[in-house]
């Protein structure tokens, strides 16, 4: 057997891989997040009869398979990987597999075997490599200065992440953490003199890691008043009070003035104007009678009245003539009109007496 048939079949039978590693192609470090899905690939360059294409992960002293594509059987997942390994790409020239919500367990190398016949089995490796991230977080705060603003983005990993803004001239710090991961900030100030509707991003990625993206509005920010403004303010509105009180006070003390001045008019009116005593029942009578009957109704004399009776004063002029004429004329007046006027009644009867 000749030397080159030799080692065709050591490599054939899994030894010297090194000679069949430049027909696969494959990932050689890949980044996954911790707790996502991650994709393992291998590509054979040339074009070989592949009759079983097969991933296993590399550990310490050896290595245990995964899964398995048969040209005659299909698909075989290895049991304790069911459920989290699976052959996406179902081909024999070039093959795929997932790793789901990878753990830290699933973190380093993988190596994909296409075995051919005769040729034997063709190699490739793929390294996984796991990254937390945490984050971004964008916070936008006001200054010590009332012209600036203070915008902030910050992420934690492992590895160390990268964080950049969407702003010019910002800078960045890390801080390494107690349980090894590391925090990195970066921070930029910005002026009040911006529009109101302008947007800040901030985009944090680990190594050739998925990037992530935020984004915030600045609000409308109104410029604080001096600190003697609310003591001014205060002052102002103290005084304003004070005012309208004086005003309120005035004004009702003015108004109980004017009733006071009006109820003393009143009362010394009244004092001053003649009462009205009621009418006996001889005086409303000559009121109320006709003006034939009321001539002829007999007075009584002003001196023989009842001094305690009320006055009434007399709107009649006959009445008031009578009241007002000499005593002389009232005493020539009938004492008794009931007499005189039968007498005058008798008289018309007999015109011959």
């Amino acid at each position: 057997m000749s030397q080159g048939a030799v080692l065709h079949l050591l490599c054939a039978f899994g030894f010297f891989h090194q000679c069949q590693t430049s027909l696969v192609q494959s990932q050689q470090l890949v980044l996954a997040a911790l707790g996502d899905n991650t994709y393992l690939t291998c590509w054979l360059m040339d074009s070989k009869d592949v009759v079983q294409v097969t991933w296993q992960k590399i550990i310490a002293g050896g290595t245990t398979d995964l899964a398995s594509y048969n040209k005659h059987f299909g698909q075989k997942v290895n049991t304790g990987f069911q459920g989290r390994v699976e052959i996406k790409s179902a081909g024999l020239q070039n093959s795929s597999i997932v790793i789901r919500n990878v753990t830290h367990q699933d973190k380093g190398c993988y190596r994909c075997l296409f075995n051919t016949y005769p040729d034997g089995a063709f190699t490739g490796r793929s390294c996984l490599q796991l990254y937390e991230l945490h984050g971004p977080f964008l916070h936008v705060t006001e200054s010590h200065s009332a012209e600036e603003l203070v915008v902030s983005c910050s992420a934690t990993g492992p590895p160390v992440p990268t964080v950049t803004l969407t702003v010019p001239h910002h800078n960045s710090t890390s801080v390494t953490n107690t349980n090894g991961t590391v925090t990195v900030t970066t921070t930029a100030v910005l002026s009040r003199l911006h529009d109101n509707s302008h947007r800040v991003g901030c985009a944090a990625r680990v190594l050739s890691g998925r990037q992530i993206d935020v984004y915030e509005m600045i609000p409308e920010v109104r410029l604080s008043p001096p600190d003697d403004v609310p003591l001014i303010t205060g002052l102002v509105v103290g005084v304003i009070c004070v005012v309208v009180a004086v005003i309120a006070f005035c004004h009702k003390r003015k108004h109980q003035n004017s009733v006071s001045q009006r109820d003393l008019e009143e009362n010394k009116r009244d004092t001053n104007e003649p009462r009205t005593p009621l009418m006996n029942p001889e005086v409303r009578q000559q009121f109320t009678s006709p003006k034939s009957e009321r001539i002829n109704l007999p007075t009584t004399p002003p001196n023989k009245r009842d001094t305690n009776e009320p006055r009434t004063p007399l709107t009649n002029p006959e009445l008031r003539q009578r009241f007002t004429s000499p005593k002389s004329e009232r005493i020539n007046q009938p004492k008794h009109p009931e007499r005189l006027k039968k007498n005058l009644f008798a008289r018309q009867q007999n015109p011959e007496d």
